[in-house]
């Protein structure tokens, strides 16, 4: 019989729980205590009550949980004692039907990770689409957890067994992701495009204008049209722009989409994430027939990355009328111009026609942008969605320290004007200095000794600085406090100093009543509300200058990376997005009538 939550909510304690056996590897403990806060108001509120049981308890009672795993392709399913439920999963990622090699392979992993970690490897062998990892993907997996440190490790093993958790609950009540899975299938689909020096090595590639972009946008336009949008376009800087009508012609419209351009060698989900939940909204409002007072007008931004041609926010740029002429006589890496580029995509390539991209604000509700979260805390939090409170300030410097060469063995440690160890000074400094903040970030990604030798003291130390704070002000106090600080360091161990500011960008502060109606979407959910800065940027900044905005992150796996092939998230994350947008097209269409 399919469990529905009507049931398990007014079911008694003993067969509440009986109908949640086998979640968890042989402990009932955790569906217990979390049946203690019923009534559940949706699936997503049971799976989050059952995580924080799991993150209240103790150290050693999440170690006897993991523990209480089998290894993969290991003893127990050797010996056929694995639960109903392991076995189901062991055997639909192809564990039960290894080679001889990779089955001594997978016992080498096995044994190398209970030696470092000290319990087994857990890896939710169904993965983020719920059908099942390839053996390859597993062992490659195996094989890179195998360096975390032991703490981080844990965590993930945790994670995964949430994530375990969440595909039988999805099986026990008979529930399956289609929207998500539809999107993730979407991202799948559009991945296969990829510029041929990064295709042949199965990396995602795909710059500005290349014939993988353009594949990719005549992709979005395809699907855009199937999902039945009114109009779409490629328009003049080869943003593909597809119009779903309101109920009435003059109707206002609401703006929306992200990037579908990527960093080389990245991932699938940065950028075009924030094109297809929307799409996935209108394609439910297509089939149902429905007209909201207002038009959905989803834009798949050409260029965001800045990687083919220095011409970062080029999409969004043309919209709010900030495309910089001089682009045009840029020159790629083959002395390609972004002139020639565009007249070989087809598109004019004039100014004029660029120009007539910019929107006026006073035709729009405003803007929104749902983007996978590019970094660690959703994850970390066991949190699917996020509510961005604001896109960080930021600033950059290249900068160099300028000492003094001499011997190492010679050059008495008093006696030293040591480039380098100024800037190791700087760096604990920013990082103590960020960290006070809270919610401010310092960070320096470059450093270079030229010319440096193993026997030598450091004359020269290149390097850069990157400062981001939710504020201007709070921006502006990290780059103060920190500048001054490397200018006393150096004074006092007499070294030289040259700053360049290489890039200053202004917060984007979410509108205050969009950022609202985002966490009126993800209450009604029945999941917790979180906010949070954006570190990163987005084509939200850009809009912010012209009409108000507001983001919403979802999860990313593998502890949150991005511009990496590793960045990945749930279908079922994809879904409660895709439902939280359909929430606030509710909530506008409320407000509109």
């Amino acid at each position: 019989m399919t469990l529905n939550l009507q049931h398990l909510n007014s079911a008694p304690p003993a067969d509440a729980l009986n109908l949640l056996d086998g979640l968890y590897e042989h402990s009932p403990w955790i569906a217990e205590q979390a049946l203690a806060q019923r009534p559940f108001a949706s699936l997503a509120a049971l799976k989050h009550a059952m995580v924080t049981v799991l993150a209240q308890a103790s150290v050693d009672a999440q170690l006897a949980l993991i523990r209480a795993h089998p290894e993969l392709a290991g003893k127990a399913m050797v010996s056929q004692s694995l639960t109903a439920e392991s076995t189901n999963e062991q055997t639909r990622a192809g564990l039960t039907n290894c080679t001889p090699e990779e089955f001594a392979h997978i016992q080498q992993l096995n044994a190398q990770y209970n030696a470092k970690f000290g319990f087994p490897f857990i890896l939710a062998v169904r993965g983020p689409r719920g059908t099942g990892l390839a053996k390859r993907e597993i062992i490659a997996t195996f094989e890179r957890r195998l360096g975390n440190p032991v703490d981080f490790e844990r965590a993930e093993c945790l994670r995964h067994i949430h994530r375990i958790a969440e595909i039988r609950l999805n099986d026990k009540f008979g529930f399956e992701p289609a929207l998500g899975n539809a999107v993730w299938d979407w991202h799948e689909n559009l991945a296969r495009h990829s510029d041929p020096e990064f295709a042949e090595r199965g990396e995602l590639t795909v710059t500005y204008l290349t014939d993988a972009h353009r594949a990719c946008a005549a992709d979005l336009v395809m699907r855009m049209r199937e999902c039945g949008f009114d109009e779409v376009t490629i328009d003049a800087v080869g943003n593909v722009v597809g119009r779903y009508h309101g109920s009435a012609a003059d109707a206002p419209a609401l703006l929306t989409g992200s990037h579908f351009d990527t960093v080389r060698n990245g991932g699938k989900y940065d950028g075009r994430l924030g094109i297809f939940v929307p799409m996935a909204c209108v394609k439910q409002l297509h089939a149902a027939g429905r007209r909201l007072p207002f038009a959905i007008e989803v834009v798949g931004f050409a260029e965001e990355e800045g990687q083919r041609y220095k011409a970062t926010f080029l999409g969004s740029g043309a919209l709010t009328g900030h495309f910089n002429p001089a682009w045009l006589d840029q020159q790629d890496a083959d002395g390609v111009t972004m002139r020639a580029a565009m007249q070989h995509a087809g598109l004019p390539a004039t100014l004029e026609a660029i120009k007539a991209l910019k929107r006026d604000p006073s035709r729009y509700l405003g803007f929104v942008e749902v983007h996978i979260e590019q970094g660690p805390v959703l994850n970390e939090m066991d949190l699917p969605l996020g509510v961005v409170t604001s896109i960080n300030a930021s600033v950059r410097y290249l900068c160099e320290t300028i000492g003094m060469a001499s011997h190492a063995g010679t050059t008495p440690m008093n006696r030293r004007r040591d480039a380098a160890s100024a800037v190791a000074e700087l760096a604990l400094y920013a990082e103590q200095r960020a960290t006070a903040d809270g919610d401010s970030v310092a960070t320096i990604g470059m450093l270079q000794v030229p010319g440096g030798s193993i026997n030598v003291v450091p004359g020269r130390c290149r390097f850069s600085l990157d400062l981001r704070a939710p504020s201007n002000a709070q921006r502006d106090a990290l780059e103060r406090d920190i500048l001054a600080q490397l200018r006393a360091i150096c004074e006092r161990r007499g070294i030289g100093l040259s700053l360049e500011e290489t890039m200053r960008a202004a917060a984007a502060p979410s509108a205050p009543a969009w950022q609202v109606r985002w966490e009126q979407a993800v209450n009604a959910l029945g999941v917790p509300l979180h906010r949070m800065p954006s570190g990163a940027g987005h084509d939200a900044m850009k809009l912010h200058e012209v009409m108000p905005q507001a983001m919403l992150f979802v999860r990313g796996l593998n502890s949150g990376i991005s511009h990496n092939p590793l960045e990945s998230t749930t279908s079922d994350d994809m879904e409660l997005c895709v439902n939280a947008f359909s929430h606030l097209l509710d909530q506008l269409a409320i407000g509109q009538r």
